[in-house]
């Protein structure tokens, strides 16, 4: 006859993979929301099985190939599989730029661990009067490691072309002047080159978010 011990025993050895299975499936499904996708190119229709759906096309930012402050060509394609984090500044600015730079330099350390899934790009909007040797200069003011933070210099038309169509700075940030882009937030791009979000550079709690939508985007599967 079996004791009431080792009915016990059995009882929660059954039970606790149950119980651990729910919870995780009670915690993924309920809990943890994903960093939503905000903007979409088109709508095509796909037919399956003699039934015909709508299906979102989500805008994916295109590449581009610009110069790093080591003087370097770089290309987005260059960073395929990574989860991008990026800003659009300059050097000369006298007090958000550095306090964004500040922020941000804090976001690279949080995750040096994981540097090889994770690149950091700041757009200077003046790349007239920010040269690559100017951009190198301020990286080295902040301590930045150039290996996964690109700050990026090139053809005027073609960063505000990047600002306003790719990255759609103006519309997350309503107050921009299109002629000469200046936000404090920072942009997030999946590994797919979707927008996945945009949070204010200049405030702690939105920060903290960014930092836990990366963690999430870095489990989530490529499509």
């Amino acid at each position: 006859m079996m004791s009431k011990k080792s009915l016990l025993a059995i009882t929660i050895a059954v039970l606790l993979p149950l119980t651990s299975y729910l919870l995780l499936r009670y915690f993924t499904t309920e809990a943890i929301v994903m960093p939503r996708r905000y903007f979409f190119d088109t709508v095509q229709n796909i037919t399956s099985y003699g039934k015909t759906t709508p299906d979102t096309v989500w805008h994916k930012v295109r590449n581009f190939t610009l110069t790093n402050q080591l003087g370097k060509q770089v290309s987005l394609s260059d960073l395929d599989g990574k989860i991008i984090v990026a800003d659009f500044f300059f050097t000369s600015c006298p007090i958000v730029c550095p306090t964004l730079t500040r922020n941000m330099k804090r976001l690279q350390d949080a995750f040096s661990k994981t540097d090889t899934i994770i690149q950091f790009l700041s757009f200077s909007v003046d790349p007239k009067r920010d040269s690559a040797a100017q951009l190198k200069k301020y990286a080295d003011k902040f301590g930045i490691n150039h290996d996964n933070w690109w700050l990026l210099t090139g053809d005027k038309e073609e960063i505000y072309d990047i600002a306003k169509k790719e990255f759609k700075a103006n519309i997350a940030d309503t107050n921009i002047d299109t002629n000469f882009i200046h936000t404090e937030y920072f942009f997030i791009l999946d590994k797919d080159r979707v927008v996945r979000g945009w949070y204010n550079g200049m405030d702690s709690l939105r920060l903290n978010k960014l930092a836990n939508d990366v963690a999430l985007l870095k489990l989530e599967k490529r499509e």
